[in-house]
Parts: structure tokens; sequence; C-alpha cells
């Protein structure tokens, strides 16, 4: 194949924390399906188990959410034939890489990080360990081993890629020539509020599951935020600061110029806009629900895709290491 027409890498992966909601389909999934789609790009998808350590030891519930996770990635399209899904644990070769990659980088580089900054803030840590500190090399050698040219990542990822872009320099540098230097890819639509407009999160419990059933929708609709001026049924509204239009112009662009024509006049109320968006996220999501629900009561055989996304993705990075080592003399 030339190299015009061969497909470029892309790794792309997810910490295994169970169901995923709509802020991760808007935010990814909607995302790595279309490139999957594309017939440009050659996508791995990583389940990054090693990372939940950084911030949680406890590792009795990491298989659990992972099967839930994959439930929700296959329901939504991701196709484990164009696409492997495989857990970082089980390629031992990440961890190789990575250790050889934490030479090449200071503590002082990786304590700038803007991310960490955000993350430690977030979660109210006051120390960081060693392996919290070193993710995003971590994360580096998850795209390095596939030799990755793209990365498609929300906003708050990317500094994340360009510690990965010093690191393949310093590495080629150094070394010879082994790694691409991969570009990052943002999503259009990178984030989704939740339902109080804050980041969708499950801990803060604001979010709206692709797997919840169209009775538990409409509940959580009806909490959502709306126009804080805007209390009464004929009260002018104004779309552009509403939570529940944003998910209007997402999963309901039909009607999106009707509704705030009739958000502004006071001709249209807050409680009919939400069943409106309700009955469009349900009729959104019900293509998913039957795939979804075959997957959750199906776990082994979700368990079997992984693994022989495993077996595919170990022989590429069995390839990278073999590569790594010519170049540094040490195989």
């Amino acid at each position: 194949m030339s190299k015009k027409n061969r497909k470029k890498r892309i790794l792309s992966g997810m910490r295994p924390t169970g169901k995923m909601h709509l802020g991760n389909f808007v935010g990814a999934l909607e995302n790595w399906v279309e490139l999957q789609n594309s017939n440009k790009y050659k996508n791995y998808h990583l389940i990054a188990d090693y990372h939940v350590l950084t911030t949680d030891t406890n590792s009795d519930h990491i298989l659990d959410n992972t099967l839930d996770m994959i439930s929700d990635w296959l329901a939504v399209g991701i196709d484990p034939e164009k696409s492997p899904i495989f857990r970082q644990s089980q390629i031992k070769e990440h961890t190789e890489l990575h250790l050889i990659l934490s030479m090449l980088i200071t503590k002082a580089r990786l304590e700038r990080n803007p991310t960490l900054k955000e993350q430690l803030k977030d979660l109210n840590m006051d120390n960081v360990t060693y392996g919290h500190l070193g993710y995003p090399v971590l994360q580096a050698a998850d795209i390095m081993l596939y030799r990755g040219e793209v990365v498609p990542v929300g906003e708050d990822q990317a500094p994340h890629v360009e510690i990965t872009r010093e690191i393949a320099r310093r590495f080629n540098k150094t070394y010879g020539k082994v790694f691409p230097v991969p570009k990052t890819k943002l999503t259009n639509f990178a984030r989704l509020p939740g339902l109080d407009r804050k980041k969708m999160s499950k801990s803060i419990g604001n979010t709206i599951m692709i797997s919840d059933p169209k009775e538990e929708i409409q509940k959580k609709m009806m909490k959502a935020i709306t126009d804080p001026q805007k209390i009464r049924l004929h009260d002018p509204g104004r779309p552009e600061v509403c939570l529940v239009f944003t998910y209007h112009q997402k999963f309901n662009p039909d009607e999106e110029e009707e509704i705030a024509k009739n958000c502004r006049s006071g001709d249209l109320g807050c409680v009919e806009c939400k069943k409106r968006c309700a009955a469009a996220i349900n009729e959104f999501l019900d293509p998913f629900r039957e795939k979804r629900n075959y997957y959750a009561e199906n776990k082994d055989e979700v368990l079997d895709i992984i693994r022989d996304g495993e077996k595919r993705a170990r022989e590429v990075a069995r390839e990278t290491m073999e590569k790594v080592h010519n170049a540094m003399k040490i195989g």
C-alpha cells in the first residue's frame, strides 16, 4: 500500500469507570466511531486499567467496570473487527516502554503539566504519587507503542499529547527514528454539560447514561437547570443560556430553530421543552439500547472480544519493542 493510501494509526482509550454517559459519547465515543468509519484511520482502543491506579489503588471493580464500559462502546458502534479493544495491563510492553520513556523527561517538566494541577485540585489531593506524576509518560507509552500518528482528545487532554510529542522527538534524536510524532485531533463538540451545568460526572450525579431506561431519562430531564429568568410559562426565555436548549442543539437539531423562537416569545414553557428534549434523547438512544442490553447479558462474549483485541494488539506491541531494542542497541 502506498504511503498516500495507508491508514494513519490512532490510539484512543479511557479508564474503565463503568457505564458511559452522554458526556462520554459526545466528547469521545461519537468521534471514535466517525474516525473508524472514515476509512482514513486504523484505530486501536485502549482500556487504561493501569491508569485507574494513579488515583485509586482499589482494583476490585476494574474488571466489572471494564465490561460495562465496553458494552457501551460496542452498543454505540465501535467495531472490534476494525478497531481492536484491549486492556493495557495485558500487554506487558506498555510497562517496558513506559520505563524507557521515563528516562527521557524531567520531574520539573511533569510538574508543569496543567492537567495534573487541575486533577490535584479536583481530587483535593495534597500529595502526588510517583505514578500519578508520571501518568503522561505512561500515556505516551500507550500511544507510541502502536506508533500512533493521530490522537483524538478533548481540550483537557491536549497537554498530555504535547508531552508525548516531546518524548517521541527526544527518543528519535537520542536513539534514531522509531516513532512518528503524533498530532492532536481535538473533538468538535468536546464537552456536554451535566444536568446542573457543571461537568457531567457520575461522582456528582448529574449524568444521563447511555444505558438509562426511557423513564429514567424523562425523570432526570425534569431536574435539568433552565434559564433562571424564565419562571412562568409565558415569560420570555434565553435559549443561549439554557442547558436544555444545549441538549436540543445536539440531540434535536431539526427542531432547534422552532424551540429557540418559541422560548424567546414565551410560547414554549420549560416543562414542555424538557419533555420534548427527553423524547429526542430517547429516540437518539433507541438504536443503541438493544445492542447494549445484549452485551450486558452476554459478558463472556464481551471478554472474548477484548481478548481477541489483545492478541492483535500484542503483535504490534512486540514489533515496536523490537524496533526500540534495535535502535537502543540492547536487543
